[in-house]
């Protein structure tokens, strides 16, 4: 096998898909991916709500006249960064069609409660549950993601899946204006409490769902998914060979210190943080149009339009996110498009700068189109997830672990840092929120192009070595194993859920198991 330069990947030699392969991938996307996209949208629903819901009564019902909202925000951020990494570390061993649905289930009955709120610290509670239940869905499906598709395959997923959160949003916005005009009232109950029951609903039923449609792993099928047959296992396994893919494992000691002593681990969580943070002014769009008002006092905007304008926005982001993914897939290239968004990113937080210190100096139109400018940096975390399963194909431990710790790292930050970076209280003049941005997307351009020439440089000829490897194993598995093709095949009918069929499929596929490449 050739390396792809630009990709960063080890499957330069097209290889043209069998009908067979196009049909399990048509059903992955079918269910696993249909699945994991409205799952995603409904916990960004729940997520969003909260700020739609605060600007829709729930600050005057519940007297929330500080930093409230930011604290709604820490306390579930603290929660989800506590359990995440842990969250992964069982999704190696507990069925993932298990834990990720029944921990959909919970945060759904959480966030029905918020609706029977009376006051902050009762929020504080559920969002503390909210955050440990949910902490699981995004890495989760993440980390699905990268042991059932292809490099080139790849990217393309993750970012129509992370483009579902903006969908959420949308959606959030849109439900908002619809209970405010239909339920507001209904019951004796106000139009935000509504919400939050509309979104328990459809999390719980959905929630069932997934013990039906999630796969589990490759070389460990859920026997419950009617839709996946023993033909698929093995060719899943076999895509896994042809890539350069180890299979997936329990989570060890041995791997959890492989790597946490590598520097990967650090690298990639930083970038993430970097690029998230970088992009985080978007969400405070809905506060800066309710600040607005008229010469004579009036608000500008109704609670309605304030819901309802961001949306635009969400279907910026939306467009922007598939466009990033298909041209990552397409040209094969991870780093340049994350630079290319880096670089547009610089333009609202140098406009909404100057305004924030001079605001007779900027005009208004310029300030929405900076909001709106920023929906478009918001494909990232695909891109460089994607990158991330291009740069350890061989370590699904590393992979599980370095998700994990990324997306807590971040978790662990924003608790914090929203207070002190974006306090309700200053908005829309933030002190630091727009300039910090800058500084963060100017570090994230340095850190892109430092980590492709540490790629090309020596980790590339590393991923070649083992590609190599695998290659001539494999060859020679094919010849030893021709005389015993007839009892592992029975193996393999007789118990496709067994650990022993796993390691028959793999000898079979000349699959190697987890190497070390730091």
């Amino acid at each position: 096998m050739v390396s792809l330069p630009g990709f960063g990947t080890l499957s330069g030699v097209k290889h043209e898909r069998t009908a067979a392969e196009k049909s399990m991938v048509l059903r992955l996307d079918i269910f696993l991916m249909t699945f994991g996209c409205i799952s995603q949208v409904i916990k960004y629903l729940d997520q969003q709500n909260i700020n739609n819901a605060y600007v829709s009564g729930m600050k005057e019902d519940l007297n929330l006249y500080g930093n409230e909202l930011n604290y709604f925000t820490t306390y579930f951020n603290i929660a989800y960064c506590i359990m995440l990494i842990p969250s992964q570390i069982i999704l190696t061993y507990v069925r993932p069609s298990y834990w990720l649905s029944g921990l959909e289930l919970l945060w759904g009955m959480m966030t029905g409660l918020i609706a029977l709120a009376k006051n902050a610290k009762q929020v504080y509670v559920l969002r503390a549950f909210l955050g440990l239940c949910e902490s699981s869905a995004w890495p989760g499906m993440m980390t699905l993601f990268m042991h059932w598709y292809t490099p080139t395959e790849l990217a393309k997923r993750m970012g129509f899946y992370h483009s579902c959160q903006a969908v959420g949003s949308m959606m959030s916005g849109a439900l908002q204006v619809a209970v405010i005009n239909t339920l507001e009232g209904k019951n004796g109950l106000a139009g935000w409490r509504w919400l939050f029951i509309i979104n328990a609903i459809i999390t719980v039923v959905w929630g069932f769902f997934g013990f039906f449609m999630i796969p589990d792993l490759p070389n460990r099928p859920n026997p419950r998914a009617f839709w996946f047959t023993k033909a698929d296992a093995a060719l899943s396994m076999e895509r896994l060979q042809r890539h350069n893919r180890a299979e997936p494992k329990g989570m060890t000691w041995a791997g959890a210190k492989r790597t946490f002593s590598s520097w990967v681990v650090y690298f990639i969580a930083i970038l993430y943080i970097a690029c998230v943070l970088a992009s985080a002014g978007y969400g405070y769009f809905s506060l800066f149009l309710k600040s607005l008002k008229n010469a004579d006092g009036t608000k500008v905007w109704s609670v309605s339009a304030i819901n309802a304008i961001p949306i635009g926005g969400s279907a910026i982001q939306v467009v922007f996110v598939w466009t990033w993914a298909l041209l990552s897939d397409c040209f094969g290239t991870r780093w340049t498009l994350i630079i290319a968004q880096a670089v547009i990113g610089l333009i609202p937080c140098i406009i909404m700068s100057i305004w924030t210190l001079h605001p007779n100096k900027v005009a208004l139109p310029a300030v929405y189109a900076s909001y709106f400018i920023s929906y478009i940096c918001l494909g990232t975390a695909p891109l460089i997830m994607s990158w991330l399963s291009d740069l350890l194909p061989q370590d699904p431990e590393a992979r599980t672990l370095i998700v994990g710790v990324t997306i807590a790292g971040y978790y662990a930050i924003a608790a914090w840092s929203q207070v002190l970076v974006w306090p309700a209280v200053q908005a829309p003049f933030y002190k630091y929120g727009w300039q910090s941005a800058l500084a963060l997307w100017v570090l994230v351009i340095i850190m892109t192009c430092t980590l492709r020439y540490i790629d090309t440089k020596y980790m590339l000829p590393k991923r070649l070595a083992y590609a190599r490897q695998m290659r001539s194993e494999s060859d020679a598995h094919a010849g030893e194993d021709v005389g015993s093709e007839d009892v592992e095949r029975d193996d393999l009918e007789a118990d496709p859920d067994s650990k022993a069929t796993s390691k028959v499929t793999a000898k079979r596929l000349g699959m190697k198991k987890t190497v070390t490449v730091n």
